[in-house]
């Protein structure tokens, strides 16, 4: 066996071990091995990591940088990710088990995320507002102070540059805590964030558990601002605790995506993207469309076809290139997912196809479930894994009904050919997000973030911009 990689915390503009040693293992899911280890952060770790960013801030030049400057050295960061896209792909793909080249689309997202922002900022306007009383008002954006961030394991490099990018780009030093099962490309991006020159402090990483590496940083009043994404029960978790120091948050949690198929659906079309929505990183995804809804004269058709898709979707290995589907991110989490399918039987579900995989691997196939009746656990909770549950519906007013019969609000999809009925539909979804006969097309200048118990409050552009800033009105008397 090869010697195993180690992933430290990146404090202060170098790798470091944690204060008292202490290490956890890193396991490939698809080959169920430990690959590599990594330090695993305590309170001492934390604290150190939010001293070295409150310092990188209060007394350093990142804040006091040119916007111009700042994009610049963003942009360098963002060439050496381009540089070494392969080797973060590879880490993610390693960590997790997503296909590699779904693990390549990953990385690129997550450059694009550092150019966008970047430049976000560099290009931006104040407000200014005219006064009949003699005075001149503008409005300026100056940096909010130290973040703290916390990732999830489904997308690790691209939702960890989805924080930092317009945290660092903003003006503000970032301390970023990857999930304890995904921390390699992480820690890279630290290494390079130091190879692109940034000042020590911008840009730190702790590793660990949420508790206690995550929630010691969420809990230091040295913190200005906290970005979590992760499940709704964490979630209340981390808005309690900033809210004892009064840290603004921003909580993208879990989901349960509506996906509407009406009957005069462009069918291919809609099972193309049916596919992507529910079986795409074997489910792992927030928006996933795990709700189906189809109209009834078109149920039968688009059934054969998606079940049909999604039984050919080639399963194996994440690094060959023709695998579409693989194992999910780790032993507890297949579990989890595992329990919901052997489940669905005792609900009166029926499972056209998939289920768990037989041989013992960390494995759920595509899951199509049929018959299950609305209070079910596999139609209610966030599954988060390759299972959607189908129901048939007979009216727009019903399958709206249903779609927004949930405590979940983070996205939902319709298929229509129908130009009226796209935006009267999309306009009553309860939803931060309607796709209309696509799915996971963003522009990173619109509102992301969900209802209920999907989150609170919106990131992307300009939202970023009123989270990861304090903005100031500036009053001036011109006529005395």
């Amino acid at each position: 066996m090869s010697e195993r990689q180690f992933f430290g915390h990146v404090i202060d503009g170098e790798e470091v071990p944690s204060v008292d040693g202490a290490t956890f293992e890193v396991w490939n899911p698809w080959t169920q091995e430990v690959w590599a280890e990594a330090a695993e952060g305590g309170p001492e770790d934390a604290a150190r990591a939010v001293a070295s960013s409150r310092r990188a801030f209060d007394e350093g030049p990142w804040p006091r940088l040119g916007r111009a400057e700042r994009a610049a050295a963003i942009h360098r960061l963002a060439d050496l990710m381009a540089d070494r896209a392969a080797e973060l792909a590879t880490l993610d793909t390693r960590n997790m088990g997503k296909p590699f080249a779904q693990a390549r689309h990953d990385v690129g997202r997550s450059v694009w995320n550092f150019r966008f922002f970047a430049d976000h900022q560099r290009d931006h306007c104040g407000e200014v507002y005219p006064m009949d009383s003699g005075h001149h008002t503008y409005s300026e954006y100056g940096p909010a102070g130290v973040v703290a961030a916390v990732s999830p394991w489904n997308f690790p490099l691209m939702m960890a540059s989805w924080k930092v990018a317009p945290a660092i780009a903003w003006g503000n030093t970032c301390i970023i805590k990857p999930s304890e099962d995904t921390p390699a490309s992480v820690t890279m991006l630290g290494r390079l964030a130091t190879e692109a020159g940034l000042p020590p402090g911008v840009i730190n990483v702790v590793n660990g558990h949420g508790t206690p590496a995550g929630s010691s940083l969420v809990a230091d009043d040295r913190v200005d601002r906290v970005t979590f994404t992760g499940s709704s029960a964490t979630g209340r978790h981390v808005m309690a605790s900033a809210a004892a120091h009064v840290a603004p948050v921003s909580l993208e949690l879990g989901g349960k995506g509506a996906n509407i198929v009406f009957d005069d659906a462009d069918i291919d079309n809609a099972v193309h993207w049916a596919v992507e929505a529910i079986f795409r990183n074997s489910g792992q995804i927030c928006l996933a469309g795990s709700r189906l809804f189809v109209g009834s004269r078109i149920y039968d058709e688009f059934m054969e076809r998606f079940v049909a898709a999604a039984e050919a979707l080639t399963i194996g290995d994440p690094f060959d290139p023709t695998t579409k589907f693989s194992s999910l991110a780790s032993k507890k989490h297949f579990d989890k997912v595992a329990s919901y399918v052997d489940g669905i039987g005792l609900y009166g579900g029926k499972v056209l196809t998939g289920g768990v995989d037989p041989d013992g691997r960390w494995l759920v196939r595509p899951t199509i479930v049929t018959d299950l009746p609305l209070n079910a656990p596999a139609y209610r909770e966030e599954i988060f894994g390759p299972v959607c549950v189908v129901n048939r519906f007979e009216s727009e007013e019903e399958s709206i009904s249903l779609a927004n019969d949930t405590r979940y609000g983070l996205n939902a999809m319709l298929f229509t050919e129908n130009l009226s009925r796209a935006h009267r539909v999309a306009s009553r979804l309860r939803a931060g997000t309607v796709w209309v006969n696509c799915f996971f097309i963003r522009d990173l200048r619109t509102p992301f973030g969900g209802v209920g118990d999907s989150g609170v409050g919106r990131e992307g552009g300009n939202f970023s911009r009123e989270f990861f800033t304090e903005p100031k009105a500036i009053v001036m008397q011109i006529d005395r």
